[in-house]
């Protein structure tokens, strides 16, 4: 049975966009599931905007340039006074502030206080959200991750959400970040001429991640062997850094001296030596693989509609990636059209991050990055910073810890503190939450004895926490 058409934009705004924004709801009452499916349709994803969002390439290249200047401060000598006048001695310099961080907070402020406001919906953004996590990097890495973190997001990610799987899987597994973060510019062909001397070693590190997290998942019929072979097949893919010769500094580059030479076999298929494009051609049959499909086709329903999706649903999303060949909107609209996620239960906890852009947006609220930054810290979910390559988790149980929660009571209390303006707490509910809003929600927030208590009940309901 349909759900009324208020209910519906509540959870087109909530379950499959960014949250509802003051009179969004009766906004979008009318067509919901329409409007939601125009945004697919129109691949609606705005581009994060500052001064200093530079492509990887230049802020690699500044990365470069910092360190090596920092490195001349750290060895070049210290001027010294005559030790008997001490008023003229000069003092250390002092030291700058890191760049890879300055660059990171002006990618959180494009975000948070940019990118996210924008949308009505704002399936995109989420979309953004779910890849970007899908294909985990970590800023603590180092420097070349960490400034580069956001141009991966910008770069690989924002342009592919809608369009082939096979392109944004491409277009992830040869940017730099990636490449840094699991370590490819270490892997050497064993019997490359790189090796001549037999000391330098295979990494899987990439090759591993490509098979199990970005594609065919942990049961998709690969083996030790495939992932070895893989591993050869991707020697080479570097980023340029060679301050002794001329090229493309911070770009992907092909290494051909460290490329393992020779034949090899993926997942059944043997592919020919060819240099870059051996590499390629596996990734496009991976993209392609029916294990893919049903990977992608889990956890996006996972991510929004349930922990447990229905198998039903699974399985549609999954059919239309592969009638598609991978089209990733065919499968955004499979799932979108179908009852099944549509249903009115809230079954998912937000992600901190997903809890604390419900609760800007919400409010307009548009704080510093250093407040953002130390938030979801404070959450358990500090941005583009997962502990391993796997992401962070995307099922309830993982934030719904008592921890978790008391840290959810802070947040919650900070930013009702900083709503100005007199927003009645119940009228505020009633309007972002409209139909989710329950009974015992409401009389909780009436009996509040402060604004800002009654506000952060709200951003504390399990209306708001769950979607």
């Amino acid at each position: 049975m349909a759900n009324p058409k208020d209910l519906d934009a509540a959870l087109a705004l909530w379950r499959f966009g960014l949250g509802a924004k003051e009179g969004s709801i009766a906004l979008i009452k009318e067509d919901p599931r329409d409007l939601l499916l125009q945004e697919v349709t129109e691949k609606a994803v705005p581009t994060p905007q500052g001064g200093t969002l530079r492509s990887t390439q230049d802020l690699l290249v500044s990365l470069y340039q910092f360190q090596a200047e920092e490195k001349a401060r750290r060895e070049r000598p210290l001027p010294t006074a005559p030790a008997m006048d001490p008023a003229t001695a000069q003092a250390k310099p002092e030291k700058r502030p890191y760049l890879p961080q300055q660059i990171f907070l002006d990618e959180v402020d494009a975000r948070f206080n940019g990118t996210i406001h924008e949308p009505m919906i704002g399936f995109g953004e989420r979309l953004a959200m779910f890849w970007a996590n899908h294909f985990a990097v970590a800023t603590s890495k180092g420097g070349e991750v960490h400034i580069a973190a956001g141009a991966f997001e910008r770069e690989a990610i924002r342009p592919n959400l809608f369009g082939s799987f096979e392109d944004l899987l491409l277009a992830v597994e040869t940017h730099p970040a990636m490449l840094v973060f699991l370590d490819n510019r270490q892997s050497i062909g064993p019997n490359s001429p790189a090796n001549r001397q037999g000391k330098r070693g295979l990494n899987e590190n990439l090759a591993r991640e490509i098979m199990e997290l970005h594609t065919l998942g942990v049961d998709g019929g690969y083996t030790q062997a495939d992932v070895t072979s893989l591993a050869r097949i991707i020697t080479g893919w570097t980023v340029y850094r060679n301050d002794n010769k001329p090229g493309p500094q911070g770009a992907f580059s092909f290494n051909a001296n460290a490329h393992e030479p020779g034949d090899h076999t993926v997942m059944g298929i043997t592919y020919g030596q060819g240099g870059v494009e051996q590499g390629r051609k596996v990734l496009r049959d991976l993209a392609h693989h029916p294990a893919t499909a049903h990977h992608l086709a889990f956890k996006l329903a996972r991510h929004f509609v349930a922990d447990e999706p229905p198998a039903s649903l699974v399985l549609l999303m999954a059919a239309a990636y592969t009638k598609s060949s991978g089209n990733l909107s065919a499968v955004y609209k499979a799932m979108l059209s179908s009852d099944l996620a549509w249903q009115p239960r809230l079954q998912k906890m937000r992600q901190p991050v997903q809890y604390l852009v419900a609760l800007l947006r919400s409010t307009g609220l548009k704080p510093k990055p250093q407040q953002i930054v130390s938030t979801l810290r404070a959450l358990g979910q500090p941005l583009w910073n997962p502990s391993g390559p796997n992401g962070f988790a995307d099922v309830t149980d993982a934030w719904a810890s008592s921890e978790g929660l008391a840290t959810r009571i802070d947040a919650a209390n900070l930013f009702a503190h900083q709503l100005p303006g007199s927003h009645d707490p119940r009228s505020f509910a009633a309007d972002r939450l409209g139909p989710l809003l329950s009974d015992d929600t409401l009389q909780a927030i009436s009996r509040a004895e402060t604004r800002p208590q009654g506000l952060s009940l709200a951003f504390l309901s399990p209306e708001f926490q769950r979607c």
